[in-house]
């Protein structure tokens, strides 16, 4: 089980990854586009789509939260982003790890990632009628080992 770090891409091919993703699900690239791919090929962590937003203004003032949502939404329905949802900060997005497959460990307290192999759709299963499985998703959410440590505040 390691970090979920992306040391082995350099931020070139990391945004231009990202815009392949866009290109083939039939996006034209534009300034605002390209600025969302390197926001978060640039992020250390989740973003919140206020997040993204406050970032996408200082360029763009005139862009509205509503397009930066529905940008975020589009991205991750066609895999250039993963969402994740967190008791206390809600919807959050990152770049998808396009070198392989893998799932999440979760810390809700403070949002420590770690990601390991294992993965349940690899067992066989017997799926009713002829559903074809297209994606999924497997996250654990608890607490990471520092987070343990902590004292509880009641």
């Amino acid at each position: 089980m390691t970090e979920h770090e992306h040391e082995h891409e350099d931020r070139k091919s990391r945004v231009n990854q990202m815009i392949h993703v866009m290109t083939t699900s039939g996006w034209r690239i534009t300034e605002q586009r390209r600025k969302l791919a390197e926001i978060f090929t640039d992020a250390n962590g989740y973003l919140s789509p206020k997040d993204v937003y406050d970032q996408m203004t200082v360029p763009y003032p005139s862009v509205s939260f509503d397009t930066v949502y529905r940008n975020l939404r589009l991205l991750s329905e066609m895999g250039a982003l993963e969402q994740f949802y967190f008791m206390e900060g809600g919807l959050k997005f990152k770049a998808r790890c396009s070198t392989h497959h893998h799932h999440h460990l979760i810390c809700v307290n403070c949002e420590k990632t770690l990601t390991f192999d294992y993965c349940p759709m690899e067992q066989s299963l017997k799926l009713p009628g002829s559903f074809k499985i297209i994606n999924h998703r497997f996250e654990v959410y608890g607490l990471c080992e520092e987070c343990q440590k902590e004292p509880v505040n009641s």
